[in-house]
């Protein structure tokens, strides 16, 4: 009896053994078939984006001298803001504490992010793509067996805004020519990255921008607000404002993380306001949080979305 028992185990161990070395097998061909097929939808969907922002890219330099002397007019007239900041630290000196060289770290850093945002993210500007809603195009773009993401993200890619990201490379450059600056492998490998956070951040305002005009049809200037004023006001170091606005670009939209913090640990200076030194670090988390918050707002407003029937 115990002889058959003991059979009787071992037979069950060895089955038991099978059949779960078989619902492995199975499992991980499921998972690699799964992964295949999100990794070629994902090709597929990165592949029709450069398509689009091929045609894009095509069609604005059929004309290409006009094209230069736009892109170059507009790094022009943007750089006379840095000129006249730049006379004004002449006769004063320093701001709170910050010279020229500083602040024209925290310029150039917002310059070639909203730069790099605006040329990628022109499709969701609230401004154009208010419009698109009012005379009911967007409705095309709804019809097509396409991401609609992706169409909005190709459906303007403007060139142009190169003149504005040369423009804060050139002030940027200056910074560094300006700042004593301790560079260190971890402050090269975490600029890109802050780099990073600061366009997912401005690419959030943008998307969260469009998405509000499913409601409203036109664009609401609190968006520009905080897009283009926040933009400017990141552009200079957080401790001059009130406390107010200060409390409310920390609290609310915490803008403070992105650029100012970090400059704060590329430039080795003191916390005016005594937060964990980890909030220097931060910059990357909160852009692509709030990105990713916008994104979801999107996919919210796309599901409650209702044409003007224009």
């Amino acid at each position: 009896m115990g002889q058959w028992n003991s059979r009787a185990v071992e037979q069950y161990t060895v089955s038991l053994s099978h059949c779960l070395t078989v619902s492995l097998s199975h499992c991980l061909t499921d998972f690699y078939y799964m992964l295949g097929n999100i990794m070629n939808r994902l090709r597929h969907t990165l592949n029709i984006y450069r398509r689009l922002i091929g045609v894009q890219i095509r069609a604005q330099m059929q004309y290409r001298v006009s094209f230069w002397l736009e892109a170059l007019s507009t790094g022009i007239t943007l750089s006379m803001f840095f000129v006249s900041l730049a006379l004004v630290f002449q006769r004063f000196g320093d701001l709170a504490g910050w010279v020229l060289g500083e602040v024209a770290f925290l310029w150039g850093m917002v310059e070639i992010a909203f730069g790099v945002m605006d040329m990628i993210f022109s499709g969701f500007d609230p401004a154009s793509f208010a419009q698109r809603v009012r005379r009911g195009t967007f409705d095309q773009l709804l019809l097509r067996p396409i991401n609609i993401t992706v169409q909005v993200l190709g459906d303007e890619f403007i060139l142009r805004r190169l003149g504005r990201i040369l423009q804060g490379l050139f002030i940027f450059a200056i910074a560094l020519s300006l700042a004593d600056i301790q560079w260190t492998p971890a402050k090269l490998l975490y600029l890109p990255c802050v780099l990073i956070g600061l366009i997912c951040f401005f690419g959030g305002l943008f998307v969260a921008g469009a998405t509000i005009t499913f409601w409203t049809v036109d664009s609401i200037e609190a968006i520009n607000i905080l897009t283009y004023g926040g933009s400017d006001m990141m552009s200079y170091p957080m401790h001059i404002y009130p406390d107010w606005l200060r409390r409310t670009f920390t609290y609310i939209i915490p803008a403070i993380f992105l650029n100012y913090y970090p400059a704060l640990y590329f430039l080795d200076k003191p916390d005016p306001f005594g937060f964990w030194p980890i909030m220097r670090f931060v910059a990357p988390l909160v852009g692509i949080g709030l990105l990713s918050a916008a994104l979801a707002f999107w996919r919210f407003g796309i599901g409650h979305y209702q044409s003007t029937g224009t």
